[in-house]
């Protein structure tokens, strides 16, 4: 069944009215009629199967048939701190990284970032941005949609450290002398529930002395592998050997 988030408070009665961008997937690109049933995800990650009882080009009214007990999401809540990329190589971080099962992105302005930022423009970015991110959890069958910051300055990345049980900084000069122990170190130590801020450069990576400093803040910097990786494909390497081993290995 097709899946669409919806806002808590749009469930009143065991009925939900679906606002008109999902009203029109549902009648335009779907083909669905009344009397079909789709998935609807709040939220705080509950499930529900509903029923559509009136389709229009506006909305679409829903009844819960079933609430579910279904949990897609990954045992550790992984944020991706993502120093800020060209191009739209953010929105494919986002996407692919959704996907995968990140918790969260917070965009950071790195020593190397080149990206200038527009704060009006910047807005309508990450409201796109949470737009993929939508798509991308309706399609991988997540119970909830990740949360895309605004972007921040580097200062803040170690304030928000505190929150995190484990913290961790790719490091391609790490990858270079060999290091190949401490993301396998940190792996085994993640437990269920407890959340991991992973930190990412931009291109031309992230300077000596940003690494220190986070080092001098606790992160653990590691190399993910010894090939050097893109800035793109880090987030993903990382989610997917979170995923490797605190969902699959058993």
């Amino acid at each position: 069944m097709q899946r669409y988030f919806v806002n808590i408070d749009q469930i009143v009665d065991a009925k939900v009215i679906i606002g008109k961008e999902d009203a029109h997937h549902i009648l335009h690109v779907m083909r669905m009629k009344q009397g079909d049933q789709i998935i609807c995800c709040t939220e705080n990650g509950q499930v529900a199967v509903g029923k559509i009882q009136e389709i229009t080009d506006d909305f679409v009214s829903v009844t819960i048939v079933e609430w579910m007990d279904e949990n897609r999401e990954l045992p550790v809540l992984v944020t991706i701190a993502q120093g800020l990329p060209k191009g739209d190589k953010l929105e494919y971080i986002v996407q692919k990284g959704t996907e995968l099962g990140a918790n969260e992105f917070l965009p950071f302005f790195a020593s190397r970032s080149i990206v200038k930022w527009d704060e009006k423009k910047g807005r309508k970015k990450v409201e796109r941005l949470a737009k993929i991110a939508k798509e991308a959890a309706e399609q991988s069958y997540r119970n909830k949609i990740p949360k895309i910051n605004l972007p921040v300055k580097f200062s803040e990345i170690i304030k928000e450290s505190n929150n995190f049980t484990h913290k961790i900084v790719a490091f391609e000069e790490d990858a270079k002398r060999g290091e190949m122990r401490n993301l396998s170190m940190t792996l085994r130590e993640l437990k269920q529930g407890d959340s991991l801020l992973v930190v990412i450069g931009p291109e031309g990576g992230l300077t000596d002395q940003e690494v220190s400093a986070l080092r001098e803040n606790g992160f653990i910097s590691c190399s993910f592998g010894p090939r050097i990786l893109r800035t793109e494909t880090a987030p993903l390497y990382i989610l997917a050997a979170v995923s490797y081993h605190t969902e699959l290995l058993g």
